[in-house]
């Protein structure tokens, strides 16, 4: 048995008692977690469901970009969970939180969900909805939510790394594996670390909305007080995110509200 069918065992019973439908699926090679469980929704399979991928050949990033993953040197997964919140906004950051507290003390998130080790991008985030289509009481308003994590457990090769995609705002950092501050961990270990809080902490937003997390996000904020680039050429100082999780950008005494727009770090 791999190290990641065996860290996947003890995830499903940890979880099971409180999700008796969920699952975990460990795969040798896939084209992309995301995509798989997306076409599983369209299919009407919406039960909870964490797979987890050894190879990932087409894995995707935000903006379009290529996520690549080699067995035992990245942990790639997507967790499928069934919500139905009375808001969505800040979820992402949400899954960012729940990572970036389980995985090292030393993890910063990056507005709206990477995840940095050392002012580097040790891993990325993709968060994605399906309709619920069920004609089941309680299927109104809920959604299958895909949320697709790739982390660097060995710090990649940057001459390995697919090419960025036109018209980023800004040159990538060098990348960073979770090894370097966690001598020895795998992947298998990484996922047991994340897998179960991620799933609590999903379910608590269901509830509870973004608002419970602001000051967890606080305590992880990469971008506190830094001037930063927008994509679309503005730019001002990183002051945090609102209830909601709108980055706030003090932009000359005033103050922007970011919802959706490609943040970098404006060189010094």
């Amino acid at each position: 048995m791999t190290d990641l069918l065996a860290r996947s065992e003890n995830i499903w019973q940890a979880l099971v008692p409180r999700l008796p439908s969920f699952t975990v699926e460990v795969l040798p090679e896939i084209d992309s977690t995301n995509t798989e469980l997306m076409r599983r929704a369209r299919d009407g399979l919406l039960d909870p469901v964490l797979l987890v991928a050894e190879r990932q050949t087409a894995g995707r990033g935000r903006l379009g970009r290529g996520w690549h993953s080699r067995p035992g040197q990245s942990l790639t997964f997507s967790l499928g969970l069934p919500m139905a919140p009375a808001s969505w906004s800040g979820l992402s950051l949400v899954a960012g939180i729940s990572l970036a507290e389980h995985l090292h003390p030393d993890v910063r998130l990056k507005w709206p969900n990477d995840l940095w080790l050392q002012q580097r991008k040790l891993g990325g985030i993709l968060v994605e909805t399906a309709t619920h289509t069920g004609n089941a009481p309680d299927a109104a308003g809920r959604r299958l939510v895909v949320v697709g994590v790739g982390i660097n457990i060995a710090r990649p090769d940057a001459s390995a790394l697919p090419p960025t995609s036109t018209g980023a705002v800004a040159p990538p950092l060098p990348p960073a594996g979770l090894a370097e501050v966690l001598m020895g961990i795998t992947a298998g270990e990484t996922l047991e670390r994340v897998a179960v809080p991620l799933v609590h902490d999903l379910l608590r937003f269901e509830t509870d909305g973004f608002a419970g997390f602001q000051n967890r996000f606080a305590r992880l904020d990469a971008l506190a007080g830094r001037t930063v680039r927008l994509s679309d050429g503005g730019e001002g100082q990183a002051c945090g995110v609102d209830a909601e999780g709108a980055l706030l950008l003090d932009c000359a005494g005033v103050t922007r509200r970011i919802t959706s727009a490609e943040v970098s770090v404006r060189p010094c």
